[in-house]
C-alpha cells in the first residue's frame, strides 16, 4: 500500500471516529441507542436518501453518521454529515432551514423546531428528526446543545454572507448554479429582500471574472456602464427587472429585480463598498 492510499485512509478513520462521537444518544440522560449506527459516503447515500442525494453532493459532502435514539415512546433521527469544509457545511444548512422560521446562534446557525432540528458548526451539518408526532422541543434542544460541544470547528458564519446589507433582508441562500437564473454565474450567494435581491459570486482570480463580466455583458440586449468598483453594467430584463452588476476583483455581485435604475445603482455601490 502507497504512502498517499495509507494517509487517505487513516485521514478517513479519523473523520469517521469523529463523527461517531457526536452521534452519540447518551449524550442526553434517558436516551439510548436503538440498532445499529450507520455511515454513508457519497457512493452510497443514495441507500438512506435516494429522492436528495443530489442536495447533499452539491456541496461537497464527504460522509454521514446516522444512528436512531429512543427514550419511551419517542424516537430520534440522528444524521451527522461532515463535509469538506466549513462553508459547504453552511451552505448545505441555509440550503434547508425553514425561511419561514428564526435561527438560533448555535455553531454558525441552527433551527429548533417541535420535531426537526438542524445546526452546522465547522465542516459538519447536523440534522435531527423527532417521532411521534408531538413537541420534542425539549429533548431536541438538549440534544443539539450536546452534540454542538463535541464538535469543533469555526461557528462564524463564512465572511461573504457578513458583506449583504442587513436592512429589509429576509433571507440568504447558498445558489450551487446558475446564480440568478444566469449560467455564466455558476456558485454564489443570493440575498432576498423585501424588495429586489442582491447576489455576490466569487471566482478564481480577477482575469475570470473579467471574463465572466464579459458574458453578463454580452447577454442582456441593452446596457449602459456604471462608476462602480472595476467596472459596472445597468440593463432592464424581461425576467430580471432593473438590475446593476459589478465586478470587483474576483467578485461579481449586484442587484436584480427592482424598479428603478437610481435605486439599483446606489444598493449596488453601497454593496461594493463592504467587498474586499
Amino acid at each position: 500500500m502507497n504512502v498517499v492510499k495509507s494517509l487517505l485512509l487513516i485521514l478517513v478513520a479519523a473523520s469517521t471516529a469523529s463523527a461517531a462521537e457526536a452521534a452519540d444518544c447518551r449524550l442526553v440522560a434517558g436516551w439510548e441507542q436503538d440498532g445499529a449506527s450507520r455511515t454513508f459516503q457519497a457512493d452510497n447515500l443514495f441507500e438512506y436518501m435516494d429522492g436528495d442525494v443530489e442536495g447533499y453532493l452539491i456541496y461537497d459532502f464527504l460522509q454521514m453518521q446516522n444512528l436512531t435514539c429512543k427514550s419511551g415512546d419517542g424516537t430520534l433521527v440522528v444524521d451527522v454529515s461532515e463535509m469538506s469544509d466549513s462553508e459547504g457545511a453552511y451552505e448545505l444548512f441555509l440550503a434547508r432551514l425553514d425561511p419561514r422560521q428564526p435561527v438560533a446562534p448555535i455553531g454558525m446557525g441552527g433551527q429548533i423546531q417541535a420535531q426537526h432540528a438542524a445546526f452546522c458548526k465547522g465542516t459538519y451539518y447536523v440534522e435531527l428528526s423527532a417521532t411521534p408526532e408531538k413537541d420534542h422541543t425539549p429533548a431536541l434542544q438538549a440534544f443539539v446543545t450536546a452534540i454542538a460541544k463535541q464538535i469543533s470547528g469555526s461557528s462564524t458564519p463564512p465572511e461573504t454572507v457578513s458583506w449583504f446589507p442587513t436592512e429589509r433582508l429576509v433571507s440568504v441562500r447558498l445558489i450551487p448554479e446558475s446564480v440568478l437564473g444566469l449560467r455564466a454565474l455558476k456558485r454564489g450567494y443570493v440575498a432576498q429582500y423585501v424588495e429586489g435581491k442582491a447576489f455576490i459570486v466569487r471566482e478564481e482570480s480577477p482575469a475570470s471574472a473579467a471574463a465572466v463580466f464579459s458574458q453578463l455583458r454580452a447577454r442582456f440586449a441593452e446596457t449602459t456602464s456604471a462608476p462602480i468598483a472595476d467596472e459596472a453594467l445597468q440593463a432592464k430584463d424581461a425576467y430580471l427587472g432593473t438590475l446593476c452588476l459589478f465586478r470587483k476583483g474576483r467578485y461579481l455581485a449586484g442587484y436584480a429585480n427592482l424598479t428603478n435604475a437610481p435605486e439599483a445603482f446606489a444598493l449596488a455601490r453601497a454593496l461594493a463598498s463592504r467587498l474586499p
